[in-house]
């Protein structure tokens, strides 16, 4: 007997993608007409991940639809500012966005809940479990699709971690401290006292520098290790607050109805597959850059006592329940499941 070659399959399920969560079913499809889709993200060259994970993710896609699905991936600012990206995707201006859920809570208060709230799940298969088993994936998309957008998932983009110019080992700690931070963890800090600032990923070396702020978070160890914070604080501030603070790949509903069923197929086992695969690759680094700022900078990692963490936890779910008295249709069922999730895995 004959084989009939299936590359985009094999692709994902023996290739590139299988390290990921997701195995991808291999029904024989026929030729379709090529899709040219341009990407943006809010990364820029020179990070280490903007390679890693953004561009391996486009290229990823693009080799499991044996070109079918062609991605160019565009960095930060390329066609619309990050804050402008829903606008672009609706305008068909960009046809697919690989970003980051936070800049959207002010018109979709529910995707701080993509995001992640601090204090909540403990690893991958917890975040995966919340989302797809539970079913808040499929309340965030309704919401989503609302601004005519095609929610296709949540992306590790690893946890949080605080680069500190002080130490951060008591809730006293936390009194007056001036924060970077964005969305529902600003909302946390402040109820433990601190001064969240926003300020653009930019401007964050200068501001640590500079004193306008004692502190910032960008993403995990790693990634903030990216923005060269560790060059101008002494102190990284541990556990994660966060094991995954996650990004998303977005898609203009327009764009995402003009796909055939495999090539859906495709582009949701990428995302699923993706997020592991980040997340892995994310802590390593962390290890190997916690490593160096110690051992290599002589700088220290500071630990945060229990009560520290149980009223991260506290304050978090009361946030939540803020957002849902705010956004009962969507983030209030959503919230609704995360309380679920906390009590069934024991944390409250």
């Amino acid at each position: 007997m004959t084989d009939t070659p299936i590359n985009r399959r094999r692709l994902l399920s023996g290739g590139a993608l299988a390290a990921g969560a997701t195995m991808l079913s291999a029904p024989a499809v026929l030729a379709q007409e090529q899709i040219k889709w341009r990407i943006q993200s809010h990364w820029t060259p020179g990070v280490e991940y903007y390679d890693s994970v953004y561009v391996e993710f486009a290229r990823w896609v693009t080799e499991a639809t044996d070109g079918e699905v062609q991605i160019e991936a565009l960095q930060a600012d390329t066609v619309a500012p990050t804050g402008e990206v829903l606008g672009a995707l609706r305008r068909g201006l960009l046809d697919a966005a690989f970003i980051f859920p936070g800049y959207w809570i002010g018109k979709i208060p529910v995707a701080g809940h993509l995001n992640g709230n601090l204090a909540t799940w403990d690893s991958h298969e917890e975040m995966q479990m919340f989302f797809y088993d539970m079913g808040a994936l499929d309340i965030i998309r309704e919401a989503y699709a609302k601004f005519g957008i095609y929610q296709a998932g949540p992306i590790s983009f690893a946890g949080i971690a605080l680069y500190a110019k002080k130490p951060i080992e008591t809730a006293e700690d936390f009194k007056g401290f001036k924060i970077r931070s964005t969305g529902t963890p600003a909302r946390v800090f402040e109820k433990m006292g601190a001064a969240p600032v926003f300020i653009p990923g930019g401007e964050l070396y200068q501001s640590l520098q500079t004193g306008v702020v004692d502190g910032a978070h960008w993403g995990g160890v790693s990634t903030g290790w990216g923005m060269n914070l560790q060059e101008v604080t002494d102190h990284i501030i541990a556990p994660d607050f966060l094991s995954h603070s996650n990004g998303e790949f977005i898609v203009g509903m327009d764009q995402w109805n003009k796909l055939g069923d495999d090539h859906k197929r495709v582009i949701h086992s990428a995302v699923r597959a993706m997020s592991t695969n980040a997340s892995a690759h994310f802590r390593h680094l962390d290890y190997i850059r916690m490593d160096e700022f110690t051992n290599k900078m002589g700088k220290t990692v500071s630990t945060v006592s229990d009560d520290v963490l149980a009223q991260l936890r506290k304050h978090s779910l009361e946030v939540v329940d803020e957002y849902s008295k705010e956004d009962p249709e969507y983030s209030g069922r959503v919230g609704d499941l995360l309380h679920e999730f906390m009590r069934l895995t024991g944390k409250v």
